[in-house]
């Protein structure tokens, strides 16, 4: 139930009548559940903010495109709809959208979650005095922002706001940045900014300072290793993607090594840590002539080639044996990129941060427009 209902309007025809007061009773009964849900009309537009930093498509192939500060945008194939506080989204600020099991849309703003049930939008309250840390099939993951150190877990049923048992690193890392001496810094070394599923179904959380975590259900062990989050010439990147290749090893933020992942990392010398091997991945950096490549967000298509967005150097595949190198311009200068995303049909989409959106055409990505 992803485009919007029509209410059927009254007529002297008796059964027609019916059929729209059981249409609208059906309506209010699955939005009564949130009192603070409001009927999400929407706008039709003719063009797409030009900050996009996510891209998502829906089981009815529409596809969404989330802004940095104006809402969300529905595109079904013909018409662009833009959804924004008026609707009911608790923020415009756009950092996630997913959809769950139930066909509901899931939309993260910097300011909470909501979600979209084809007619309402309803922002979603956290459950009291829970920390409910399991891992269910169904679950959705989102952070829960910049300055948390946590995350959300939707089961289907409630919104849980989790944190992550504290670690020796994070501690040091707390302390040495205390917020009495630093009281702008606004992050937490437990931040959140990617999160991926292993095929174990184990989750993955790429953290501001404390490398990956992976969560199994039971127990969380850690990854870290210092130029995996810390650039050569200094500042920090953290780990903002993650992916398991083809042959079952795993990327993090940069092609020096790829990782092979112990899947008996509990029984490791250090409790709380994941064991694993590198070995040697792709040297990017050489053939572009920096210091070290660092990509923002990592995509599988099907044929398993990976795809790897940066912020400003183009687009990357590796599939394997040979690397190929798509620039991404706007205009004449590099477009910065903040996403990159498979649809259903395969297609590769990029979000950016001030050049809209691009789409692959099977030799470049272009921009889109609706």
């Amino acid at each position: 139930m992803q485009s919007h209902l029509t209410l059927i309007t009254l007529s002297i025809v008796l059964t027609v009548s019916a059929c729209a007061a059981g249409q609208d009773q059906r309506l209010n009964n699955k939005s009564s559940q949130h009192a603070n849900s409001r009927l999400a009309q929407g706008v039709t537009v003719s063009e797409l903010s030009k900050s996009i930093w996510c891209v998502f498509q829906d089981k009815n192939n529409n596809h969404w495109f989330g802004s940095d500060g104006q809402g969300v945008y529905r595109y079904d194939g013909k018409t662009l709809t833009q959804y924004t506080t008026k609707d009911g989204l608790p923020g415009n600020r756009i950092r996630g959208i997913q959809q769950h099991k139930s066909g509901d849309i899931f939309i993260n703003t910097a300011k909470g979650l909501c979600r979209y049930d084809g007619v309402r939008i309803a922002p979603l309250s956290v459950a009291d005095g829970k920390n409910e840390w399991k891992l269910q099939p169904d679950d959705l993951w989102f952070s829960a922002g910049q300055d948390t150190g946590s995350v959300y877990r939707y089961d289907g049923k409630a919104l849980y706001r989790l944190t992550f048992p504290s670690t020796k690193r994070g501690d040091e890392e707390l302390q040495r940045f205390p917020r009495s001496k630093f009281p702008n810094a606004n992050y937490s070394p437990y931040d959140v900014y990617t999160i991926y599923q292993d095929r174990q179904g184990a989750i993955w959380f790429g953290t501001a300072a404390l490398g990956a975590c992976r969560y199994d259900g039971k127990t969380f062990d850690w990854l870290y290793e210092d130029h995996l989050t810390n650039p050569p010439g200094g500042g920090s990147f953290g780990i903002r993607s993650i992916i398991e290749d083809k042959e079952g090893m795993f990327w993090f933020c940069n092609t020096r090594h790829r990782f092979i992942v112990s899947l008996n990392h509990h029984t490791g010398k250090e409790t709380g840590l994941i064991q694993y091997q590198t070995e040697k991945g792709v040297d990017l950096a050489s053939r572009a002539g920096a210091e070290a490549i660092y990509f923002g967000c990592i995509v599988m298509d099907y044929k398993q080639d990976l795809w790897m967005s940066t912020f400003g150097g183009g687009v990357w595949r590796n599939d394997g044996k040979v690397l190929t190198h798509y620039p991404v311009k706007d205009g004449n200068k590099d477009a910065r990129m903040v996403s990159i995303y498979k649809d259903n049909g395969g297609d590769l989409w990029l979000g950016t941060n001030e050049s809209g959106v691009y789409k692959f055409n099977g030799t470049s990505f272009e921009k889109f427009r609706p």
